[in-house]
């Protein structure tokens, strides 16, 4: 019997019983839907996290300081005071991986402008923080080497800090703001960037010279971090290194002693989080898969059921010459197109899911072919190995017998 005939067959068996079949593919559709949405969704988050980071600078670096005292528990960031101008001037003078390097030292409060405040940050830094940070000013001027050295209370607003701080339409540039009590002049406006992956408002910020932030702001000379921009991507890893050099020897570091500073490149911060949304996709891929396998044990009783039912119909035609092959493939080309079948229609679903998703999340979408090509390839499996006994079954039908069925 010819595969046309075979298909034919098949159709007519199931539109028989259309409720049935439609039941019977519902396991596979829901899990070939379930398996191509996680896969949309695992790797849309990987490309925006991805975008989201690299948006900060793919080649950004950060140091913070970290306690390296024996006995006793690790402290890190502000509880620690390890990074000094001093670490900031040998690796503008020894490093030669890196484009820029910029101190950055923090302080919560309120912003103040007239009867409207908004609680915020202020950070400090130098001139060549928006650069290495991939900022940029929408309206006004940066703060200059000049103004560092100087300790001029001059500052950049975020677009979050002057929408809620200015009446609407009103141009900042040239006002004066008070940070809790100290006046700042506005000089410059940043660009919009958002909030970023980890859903923190990147607009709610205010940037000044680190020197007045360290001398009139928190009265410190040490600073809670540093950024630094790598010459490019693939030289993160060896500015990263060089760095790591150049602070144990300003930081007179023993070969016995830990680093009393941690480096994070954007590169390995992106590759870990990856990682870990990769294997979230996959647990629960492996999960959705399940429902796969549901699917195929039910297309294996409704198979059995329906040699049950044509009991008479199999006698009947192995009466009339038709051998065991026949009506094992007729069987199993019926298995496979319930599962083929249901499978297609679970990848449409599943791939207008995912993109459904990814709009309402502003991911891009992402229709991961691999995933399809799996999902299609499974589900013939599945009708081929669940279909196969029930087949065999009929197929080893005793002609007299099955007439004889009641």
């Amino acid at each position: 019997m010819n595969i046309i005939s075979l298909i034919r067959l098949a159709l007519r068996a199931i539109q028989r019983n259309k409720l049935r079949a439609v039941l019977t593919m519902l396991g596979i559709i829901i899990g070939v839907a379930s398996v191509i949405t996680i896969g949309a969704i695992g790797q849309g988050s990987k490309i925006s996290i991805h975008n989201s980071l690299s948006g900060l600078g793919s080649n950004l670096i950060t140091i913070m300081p970290n306690s390296n005292e024996p006995g006793g528990a690790r402290l890190q960031g502000a509880n620690v005071e390890t990074l000094t101008i001093k670490d900031i001037n040998a690796i503008e003078k020894q490093a030669s991986y890196i484009n820029g390097v910029s101190p950055s030292s923090q302080s919560k409060g309120q912003a103040i402008n007239g009867s409207l405040n908004w609680p915020t940050t202020i950070e400090g830094v130098n001139e060549q923080y928006l650069s290495i940070k991939n900022m940029s000013l929408r309206d006004g001027i940066c703060f200059s080497d000049r103004d560092v050295r100087t300790y001029a209370k001059v500052c950049l607003l975020g677009q979050t800090v002057v929408n809620n701080i200015f009446p609407k339409g009103a141009n900042p540039i040239g006002k004066t703001i008070r940070f809790n009590k100290i006046p700042f002049q506005v000089i410059g406006i940043l660009a919009a960037k958002g909030q970023n992956t980890f859903g923190q408002d990147q607009d709610d910020i205010i940037l000044a010279p680190y020197t007045t932030v360290q001398k009139r702001v928190i009265a410190s000379i040490y600073f809670g971090s540093i950024y630094a921009s790598a010459k490019s991507e693939p030289l993160s890893e060896a500015a990263s290194d060089e760095i790591g050099k150049i602070l144990r020897a300003s930081h007179r570091l023993r070969a016995t002693q830990d680093d009393d500073f941690v480096i994070r490149t954007q590169a390995e911060l992106i590759k870990t989080l990856g990682t870990v949304t990769g294997l979230l996709t996959a647990l629960l891929t492996a999960i959705a898969g399940i429902s796969l396998v549901i699917g195929g044990i039910g297309i294996m009783n409704i198979m059995y059921v329906s040699v049950t039912e044509r009991t008479k119909e199999i006698g009947l035609r192995m009466s009339i010459g038709a051998r065991g092959i026949d009506i094992l493939s007729q069987f199993l080309t019926e298995a496979v197109m319930l599962s083929v079948t249901g499978g297609v229609i679970g990848i449409l679903i599943g791939e207008g899911l995912g993109l459904l998703i990814a709009h309402a999340l502003s991911w891009p979408p992402v229709v991961d072919e691999s995933s399809i090509l799996i999902s299609f390839s499974v589900c013939t499996i599945i009708g081929v190995f669940f279909g196969y006994y029930p087949a065999l079954k009929a197929s080893r039908l005793d002609p007299i017998e099955a007439l004889r069925y009641e």
